[in-house]
């Protein structure tokens, strides 16, 4: 995996990751990680991907590992900076792929930069904030409530709320602590404390960009879209994923029954396949 510190135009540095530099005949994937994580494309589909082809590119958000802070940065600003790093590769068209909040991201590229995206796969993916008919905050576990509602309220407030000490509680399920003993323990690498060395800015801009207009009309996506979710999940719950089926022309819903925030993640590797199959 090579990573590069890109220059952008207004002087911030983004740490991108590329599993194939130059190899402009496999289908360059972008990773869109989740909050707060950092960017490393997914370990545990690497495998996967040798085998079908696959150019990993990701990209620490602003605020995460390498990447300089971008306060009130949105869906469309971050867009903006993978498209300086596409173009900067020389990749023309692409895939996307984003987990939980990564998904935000994948979706608002996709109606962003539109017939340069062939396919978009998601998992556990966040609605717009402003979806209408969705009860957005029902369903979620109470620490989730919390930090979304802070954020709501503004980046100061989400501010103040990341730095009062509260313990984020995700709630996880005997389920979820199997997973993080087989190579999806992967994610407690890439997770938490180690992805924020300089302080909590990735995180609190994740959850404001939430909750702040995009940026996009997601009515505008062409690409072939999957949307893989599971019921049993109190982080994201699976009705934004319902929502976000009824309202995306081209999407496919992958609902799984019983699976959490985490267990949906036995679904990546076939959202993947799922992936090249629509890109030839």
């Amino acid at each position: 995996m090579e990573e590069t510190d890109f220059r952008l135009a207004d002087g911030r540095v983004l740490h991108v990751y590329d599993s194939m530099p130059g190899d402009d005949a496999r289908l360059a994937v972008v990773w869109h990680h989740g909050t707060p994580n950092l960017g490393v494309p997914p370990e545990p589909l690497f495998e996967a991907g040798e085998w079908l082809g696959i150019r990993w590119i990701g990209f620490d958000r602003p605020g995460y590992g390498r990447s300089a802070a971008d306060p009130g940065r949105t869906v469309a600003s971050v867009t903006a900076d993978l498209t300086t790093v596409l173009d900067s590769l020389g990749i023309g068209t692409f895939a996307l792929m984003g987990y939980s909040g990564g998904g935000t991201y994948a979706l608002g590229a996709a109606a962003i930069l539109g017939s340069r995206v062939e396919a978009v796969a998601t998992l556990a993916a966040i609605a717009p904030y402003d979806a209408d008919g969705l009860d957005w905050y029902d369903g979620m576990l109470p620490s989730g409530l919390a930090s979304l509602r802070a954020a709501a309220a503004g980046r100061e407030n989400k501010v103040r709320h990341e730095t009062s000490g509260v313990e984020y509680d995700p709630e996880f399920t005997p389920a979820d602590f199997a997973m993080f003993e087989g190579p999806w323990g992967w994610l407690g690498s890439v997770a938490g404390d180690d992805s924020m060395p300089n302080g909590p800015d990735g995180l609190i801009d994740d959850d404001c960009s939430y909750v702040l207009p995009w940026g996009c009309d997601l009515a505008t996506i062409t690409a072939p879209t999957l949307l893989v979710h599971g019921t049993a999940d109190r982080i994201i719950p699976s009705t934004h994923a319902d929502w976000l089926a009824t309202h995306l022309p081209s999407a496919t819903l992958d609902l799984h029954p019983g699976d959490t925030h985490i267990t949906v993640l036995t679904h990546a590797e076939p959202a993947l396949e799922w992936i090249r199959d629509q890109t030839g």
